[in-house]
């Protein structure tokens, strides 16, 4: 594992490729190795350091942080293939959560050059001329990457060398942890609260930032430290200070102007809003819509990508997080005479559905049977997974016009081979002993040709994939593409969606205004009603049941359905420790989970239970961070966060 020390020094900035799009309105590209101490005294130098902030979040998202984030939760555990990156996150006896293996290592790496550099910017943009404006675009970034580590690791450190958010040209290689409301008072909401004031409606380049980027995260920093001023559970905090703001507010005002922030975002979208239909948000054809607030840009070019389009290292800067949550979906058989059930029949194909399986993360049976209890009316059951796995063998060459499949029945290409059925059947499943003929231990029902596997069967080897995060290219012509280049869309980082759910959250917790908790899940709520497209089908599919979907809200809401309502909107997109630790709910809602097991064929349910503390509400600072420091033993030990 790499080691991470927290030496902070202009000439060892890397400036990483970053491109927003393919109009004229881009980041400038051209390649930089460092930066020389008196670089952001130039205009150029400044431009330079405003494409490395976007750039940065390469280096986390879309990689082994997303499991730091999804795994021992309600929402994932660990599959057939895991290793501790997977296991140790899981809270249930399998692996360790320690300051060595913890993969919350990735954001800490990552993100102090950044803040660094965002403070170089600050400091010298206006004595080169250059706008406010421009400014705000580092303010939003330092900010970002303090509410991201703060909420993650507790207090951490806003001197890197030279003085509290004071750009840092020497090494150091000691520091001190401030407190969680000195980080925030200090840095997340002041420059928010500029970055709001002075950043453009639309962005200054395809995907820049803008002011509702900066709303929606400072109504999201008022939301999460008005729980932790409130401390509902009485979860504990590092470094040790009293749940007192340094301003003189409790959580009752942190609450409403968390509302009243994220109604300003609803009221004032500029170019952003949501989509008519839920599905339409994760098509891999409509990326970059208007919904889509802030994300961390991959492209189909390797250049600029710094990823190979057609294999993968499996590291940063490459996205390829939606693999983890893959099954090994391909070692499903058919058959060419109804008697040797050994071809090949869904092969890996760099599309939505498919892509490259890596068995590393499985959604929990709950997941699947309780958070999306309503696949009828709610298409985000739809929009969320991929539970079809369609016939595909022309495309790798393979001649025959049909092949025997389940029942010994017949299918043709692009007709499903494997389903996992949305709901228990009537009729129970028939597995074959072991693996069967399917080879992956899939059932069947009378009259289906394709094989079949219900809720009460997924397993920690066969599951529905994440359909919305899955793979898409433009570039597979008649063939099966390259599903094992890196993931070439784009990470969402917000959603405008999220405007709703912050503003729900906190009117359960008291704040008051023009829409209550229930009218402002309902908007979601009767977007999620309206379908165009049965995914899991590929069929049109035209309904509105929105009037249904209103009606099945509950007269009030709490912040269970809070949590219920954000999970099926953000299912699997890197949201769910936060929520659940934000919340203080994560030991009741991820306290246990049910599963089948790790051998095809394996159907027999079994729970699992976690085993949640405290202390795990903040997750252990990185030991190459404290192996960095020249401290003492006891400064270093007093450096971690207790329990670790």
């Amino acid at each position: 594992m790499q080691k991470i020390k927290l030496i902070i020094t202009v000439a060892s900035i890397v400036l990483i490729s970053y491109l927003t799009g393919c109009s004229n309105d881009i980041l400038d590209e051209k390649p930089r190795s460092i930066y020389e101490p008196g670089f952001f005294q130039t205009e150029q130098g400044i431009q330079y350091g405003l494409t490395s902030l976007y750039s940065h979040t390469r280096y986390f998202l879309g990689q082994y942080y997303y499991a730091a984030q999804q795994n021992g939760t309600d929402e994932y555990t660990y599959a057939q293939s895991a290793d501790n990156n997977f296991k140790d996150t899981d809270m249930s006896g399998v692996g360790s959560l320690n300051p060595s293996s913890s993969r919350s290592d990735a954001l800490w790496g990552s993100v102090y050059s950044n803040i660094n550099t965002a403070s170089g910017i600050i400091e010298n943009a206006a004595e080169v001329g250059l706008s406010e404006a421009l400014i705000s675009e580092a303010r939003f970034w330092r900010a970002f990457d303090y509410f991201m580590l703060v909420k993650t690791f507790g207090g951490v450190p806003l001197d890197l060398g030279s003085g509290e958010l004071k750009f840092n040209t020497s090494p150091s290689r000691v520091s001190t942890r401030n407190t969680v409301p000195e980080v925030y008072t200090k840095a997340v909401f002041p420059d928010l609260i500029t970055a709001i004031a002075e950043l453009p409606e639309t962005g200054r380049v395809t995907g820049g930032v803008t002011k509702t980027a900066a709303r929606l995260f400072l109504s999201k920093a008022y939301l999460t430290y008005a729980w932790w001023l409130e401390n509902p559970n009485n979860i504990p905090t590092y470094p040790e200070t009293a749940r007192t703001d340094p301003d003189g507010h409790d959580a009752a005002w942190y609450y409403q102007q968390a509302y009243n922030i994220a109604l300003e975002g609803i009221n004032n979208p500029g170019p952003f809003g949501l989509l008519d239909y839920y599905y339409d948000v994760h098509l891999g054809s409509n990326d970059r819509n208007k919904e889509i607030v802030l994300y961390s840009d991959h492209m189909e070019d390797e250049y600029y990508n710094q990823a190979s389009l057609s294999w993968s290292n499996g590291a940063a800067p490459e996205n390829y997080a939606v693999w983890y949550v893959t099954a090994n979906y391909p070692n499903v058989r058919s058959s060419a005479n109804g008697t040797d059930y050994n071809v090949s029949s869904v092969q890996r194909d760099a599309v939505q559905w498919g892509g490259r399986p890596w068995t590393r993360m499985a959604p929990t049976i709950e997941a699947y049977t309780e958070t999306f209890a309503d696949k009828t009316n709610d298409s985000r059951f739809d929009g969320t997974f991929a539970t079809v796995f369609y016939g595909n063998w022309a495309k790798a060459g393979i001649e025959n016009e049909s092949l025997y499949n389940a029942n010994g029945l017949t299918v043709r290409n692009g007709e499903p081979v494997l389903t996992f059925l949305e709901e228990e059947p009537e009729t129970p499943v028939t597995y074959e002993v072991g693996a069967g003929k399917s080879n992956v231990g899939a059932g069947t029902l009378p009259g289906r040709a394709d094989w079949v596997i219900p809720p009460s069967g997924i397993s920690r080897i066969y599951y529905p994939g994440l359909w919305k995060l899955g793979t898409y290219r433009t570039d597979n012509g008649a063939g099966l593409g390259q599903p094992n280049g890196a993931i070439t869309r784009p990470w969402n980082i917000a959603k405008f969606s999220e405007f709703y759910l912050i503003a729900a959250e906190a009117a359960v917790k008291g704040a008051t205004g023009s829409e209550s908790a229930r009218d402002l899940v309902n908007v979601l709520r009767e977007r999620a009603g309206k379908w165009r497209w049965k995914n899991n089908g590929n069929y049109a599919k035209v309904e509105d049941n929105s009037a249904a979907m209103v009606a099945a809200t509950p007269a009030t809401i709490d912040i269970n359905y809070i949590l219920d309502e954000r999970s099926r909107e953000l299912f699997g997109e890197g949201y769910r420790w936060d929520d659940l630790v934000r919340t203080q709910k994560w030991a009741e809602v991820a306290a246990s989970y049910t599963i089948c097991g790790s051998s095809a064929g394996d159907h027999v349910q079994v729970v699992y239970e976690r085993t949640i503390q405290p202390f795990h509400y903040l997750r252990p600072i990185p030991q190459g961070q404290i192996d960095g420091l020249t401290m003492s033993d006891a400064e270093k030990a007093a450096y971690q966060n207790p329990g670790y």
